[in-house]
């Protein structure tokens, strides 16, 4: 009996060895998992390749530091200027285009601060100069990268502060920056869907991009009541790109899974599965392999 469990146990010894050699550990900002992109993209994935992906969905910086430490095979982000900067020091190693959407400035459909308009930096400086409530997620995601950008664009005085940022397994430090004297703003420390939840809930305004805010307005039977306040502005563009990390830098980690994975993305398949995600025939990421 006991040389028959020996032989059973030695037979599962590769099945089990190969399930692990097919799952990849992946970063993702928080709008890949929140939108609902993720769970069309993955299943097909899987389907063509057999490999698992585990996802660690937090704000982009954060998913970024993931791969700069080597915890993860792939990073799959939105800041294209910290992306190249990632793949330049050595840690990732090429930036795959692979989709974009847009950020929308959204508020309440009474708009108190009078801001709508195509201009999102003169509407962000009218919220500024207005009693209204702003709610920014402070994580140091894109969507906040973003946010900041747009600040500083209006012209007003600014306010760094140094912040911590508590992203599940790990601290992340970095500046932010704000109106100075804005009584009104509200820095979360939250993703993109619980940020839009507290904006609803305040009756704020806050950035969102737009794959989030669709499927929070229209994918969920509670519905959100906050409307675009300025949308189509070129500085809008929410570029997405996906990076294997180096295994130069992390030996350990699994490149020809994450490689595998970037390819799928870039291809006329997986080009097709994000084309396609759509919600009640809204197009939430446009393809944009080169």
């Amino acid at each position: 009996m006991k040389k028959l469990l020996l032989v059973f146990a030695l037979l599962l010894l590769p099945v089990t060895g190969m399930a692990q050699d097919k799952v990849l550990k992946m970063s993702t900002t928080t709008s890949t998992e929140s939108s609902g992109l993720l769970e069309v993209l993955l299943p097909e994935f899987k389907k063509d390749t057999g490999i698992d992906v585990q996802v660690v969905a937090k704000g982009t910086g954060a998913a970024i530091k993931d791969g700069i430490d080597g915890n993860v095979d792939v990073i799959f982000v939105h800041d294209p200027a910290r992306e190249e900067k990632f793949v330049a020091d050595g840690f990732g190693t090429k930036r795959y285009y692979v989709m974009y959407n847009d950020f929308l400035l959204i508020g309440p459909a009474g708009d108190p601060a009078k801001a709508k308009g195509p201009d999102a930096a003169a509407a962000m400086k009218k919220i500024a100069q207005s009693e209204a409530v702003f709610v920014s997620r402070g994580d140091d995601s894109g969507t906040h990268a973003k946010e900041q950008e747009l600040w500083k664009a209006t012209g007003l005085p600014l306010k760094e502060e140094d912040t911590v940022f508590k992203a599940k397994d790990k601290e992340v430090k970095f500046k932010t920056v704000h109106p100075e004297g804005m009584k009104a703003y509200m820095s979360i420390g939250q993703g993109m869907g619980k940020t839009l939840t507290f904006a609803e809930e305040k009756q704020g305004y806050t950035l969102t991009d737009r794959g989030t805010y669709v499927q929070y307005k229209y994918g969920r039977a509670e519905g959100l009541q906050l409307e675009p306040i300025s949308e189509g502005d070129k500085t809008l563009f929410n570029p997405y790109g996906v990076i294997p990390v180096n295994p130069a830098k992390h030996p350990h980690v699994r490149f020809d899974l994450a490689d595998t994975f970037a390819k799928w993305l870039v291809s006329e398949r997986g080009q097709k599965v994000i084309g396609d995600f759509k919600l009640l025939d809204k197009q939430l990421f446009f393809p944009d392999a080169k």
